[in-house]
């Protein structure tokens, strides 16, 4: 068999340095000259490598910076409790995501956008309802110290929200977030459903989420039911799939 391409080995080499801790998160890879002497290769083909890694999502390259082992600290979405959470009396106001990220009420930051509009056949599905229904659309981006960690986009019957505090996006972040809302409205809800897939983020979502190459996201579907009504359906939540660690218990 012929050989592999150098490029290849030397991604190969650098990739399983990083794993094993050679080259820690935010430390800095020998420089491309350096690389080049080492491997006895040209640019490049250090190049190459380097963009093999960088298309996997373990480095990025800073302009006069040089080529840094990624930084991306885990975060944990309890899929299970995480509702439960805020649904108890709070100390100090919180949500699912300041409990995700463990930041308190100061450290939380949301950008958002409302429009009123009509549910398309898909939705409508969602809803269990009728195509053309009216309702509210609220386009949320999430930060955390600072950092953007998630987007969402989710609805809900103008029916129950139109001319309500909840409609009005000035009163957000809302302490509860949408659990809380729902049950200000008189519609605590009962059950909330979930669905998760993972693709790559579109030029948007990885420039608002100031993501690197090659790093796919989590999109979660959820649907909040108030007994037998659906009254919220988030289409989507957009996690960088680097930043997140789904946990799921089922007891038997």
């Amino acid at each position: 068999m012929p050989d592999r391409p150098a490029y290849l080995r030397i991604a190969e080499l650098l990739r399983d340095q990083i794993r094993e801790g050679r080259y820690p998160q935010g430390a800095r890879l020998p420089t491309m000259a350096e690389l080049c002497a080492a491997h006895g290769v040209s640019e490049i083909v250090v190049r190459q490598a380097i963009a093999r890694l960088r298309g996997e999502g373990l480095v990025q390259t800073r302009r006069g910076g040089g080529t840094i082992v990624r930084v991306a600290p885990p975060v944990r979405r309890v899929a299970m409790d995480r509702y439960r959470t805020v649904t108890r009396p709070m100390a100090v106001p919180a949500t699912t995501f300041t409990h995700d990220q463990r930041i308190s009420w100061d450290e939380y930051r949301l950008d958002r956008e409302y429009t009123r509009t009509r549910a398309d056949t898909d939705l409508a599905g969602l809803f269990e309802a009728a195509a053309g229904i009216e309702v509210l659309c609220r386009r949320f981006v999430f930060y955390a110290r600072g950092e953007p960690q998630q987007i969402s986009v989710n609805y809900l019957p103008w029916d129950v929200v139109g001319d309500t505090p909840v409609a009005d996006p000035e009163r957000e972040p809302w302490p509860g977030g949408t659990l809380a809302q729902l049950s200000f409205l008189g519609h605590p809800p009962t059950r909330v459903e979930e669905a998760v897939r993972a693709r790559m983020p579109t030029p948007e979502e990885a420039e608002t989420l100031r993501m690197s190459g090659g790093v796919p996201v989590l999109t979660i579907t959820r649907r909040m039911l108030s007994g037998p009504r659906v009254l919220e359906v988030c289409r989507e939540i957009v996690i960088p799939a680097d930043r997140v660690v789904l946990d799921y218990a089922i007891d038997i």
